[in-house]
């Protein structure tokens, strides 16, 4: 009989580096009439190696569930893309022991001209799937993604939302034995979002192996008994979940200058009994896309049970306006409160342009509202872009982003 310590890795990834060459014009970008009138002239160019991943190598177990977590600009999409095969490695190796299948961004594997229903088909095939295959799931891959009215419609004409639920139902129903799935869900819907974790907590239940990438550590807790941090394109640490999430967590909060002390600030009296007592930035400063990560420190005079928090936070623009406004119920997570002093740590997705912002805290416990902070801190968004922050993805009015929340 085939024992545990017999079993092989469904994936082997060996020394993995990936290198690319990045070239560095002299003068800029220059104009068609700039470029005639210097062709005379000798211009210097430069070129470096940039090496997104360097010898990252970890294994897989069949049935695993693996969180990949980092900072934006690790290295996690380069190294997903690889184990996905859409681009060669530099160096090192995969061995790989099943089917693959990638769900890395909204449209992958699919054709434009081809319909809903050719689409299908057309993807299992390339999953490595035969027909007979295909047509047994067909109906519910038809169903999960809620595009029947649409099946025989080009796949050009569809919403993104609609290609998004198409191709997640394509990669769960079809059964690969690896799927691998990088911050997808995070263009859907709320409820296609939970319809989706939902039915990726079945496929783990079913024992197939998946790779897991986002910036949504709840998510990953959830889903995932293991985890690796990515940083600087190297494996910075593996292991359980919680551990990885905890080094991940405290990596992004090193800078103690940023804690504001919250007890003291006057505040309207309200009836409950727990307070926000801090707040500490991992930065007060960010880079556009960098996501915004802060830990809040939740006390009580006295000893606490509580089993259901509501913690609500908005960020607000210089002229008052709420653009974000995230909470944990919105993403259906339950946080709870014991004894007389918690830490919550808070993660979301900054799509926000450069600027001054400032966050509203919000807090209600058994229908009572025990606190409420209003431009309680400021933090300041810069623009890493040297040609300019022009994103048609910015946001510019109320929106619900990615946003997790941990009690640590």
């Amino acid at each position: 009989m085939l024992t545990l310590l017999d079993m092989k890795p469904i994936l082997e990834i060996q020394n993995i580096g990936k290198k690319y060459r990045i070239q560095h014009l002299a003068g800029g970008y220059l104009s068609l009439r700039e470029r005639m009138a210097n062709a005379l002239k000798f211009e210097r160019n430069t070129a470096e190696d940039f090496w997104a991943l360097k010898a990252v190598s970890f294994e897989v177990q069949p049935g695993e569930s693996i969180g990949i977590i980092g900072r934006n600009g690790a290295g996690k999409s380069t190294l997903l893309k690889i184990l996905s095969k859409i681009t060669p490695p530099t160096s090192g190796k995969i061995v790989s022991r099943g089917r693959i299948a990638s769900l890395l961004e909204v449209g992958t594997g699919f054709h434009p001209e081809l319909t809903g229903r050719e689409n299908i088909f057309f993807n299992g095939s390339l999953l490595g799937m035969k027909r007979i295959e295909i047509s047994a799931k067909f109906d519910e891959i038809v169903d999960f993604s809620g595009v029947e009215k649409f099946l025989d419609t080009p796949l050009k004409h569809y919403s993104s939302g609609m290609q998004l639920r198409l191709a997640f139902a394509v990669a769960a129903f079809l059964e690969p034995e690896i799927l691998i799935i990088d911050e997808v869900l995070a263009v859907g819907d709320a409820e296609f979002q939970k319809k989706c974790m939902n039915k990726m907590g079945e496929v783990v239940r079913e024992g197939r192996t998946i790779i897991f990438v986002s910036h949504n550590l709840s998510a990953v807790k959830n889903l995932c008994g293991k985890a690796i941090l990515i940083e600087n394109g190297t494996i910075r640490s593996e292991g359980q979940a919680s551990s990885v999430l905890d080094d991940y967590v405290s990596s992004n909060l090193e800078a103690t200058e940023n804690s504001i002390d919250l007890s003291q600030i006057k505040r309207n009296n309200f009836e409950g009994a727990l307070r926000f007592g801090a707040i500490k930035f991992a930065k007060s400063v960010l880079q556009f896309g960098e996501n915004i990560v802060f830990s809040l420190v939740l006390f009580a005079e006295l000893n606490l049970l509580l089993s259901d928090i509501n913690i609500a936070i908005a960020i607000n623009d210089s002229n008052g306006a709420c653009l974000i406004h995230a909470s944990n119920e919105f993403v259906n997570i339950r946080l709870g409160f014991h004894g007389d002093q918690m830490s919550y740590i808070v993660n979301i997705t900054n799509n926000l342009r450069p600027g001054r912002y400032s966050i509203t805290l919000f807090l209600r416990a058994k229908g009572i509202i025990q606190d409420w902070l209003t431009d309680v801190v400021a933090f300041t968004i810069e623009d890493g872009n040297p040609y300019g922050y022009s994103n048609t993805n910015m946001i510019q009015g109320l929106t619900l982003p990615e946003f997790s929340i941990i009690a640590t």
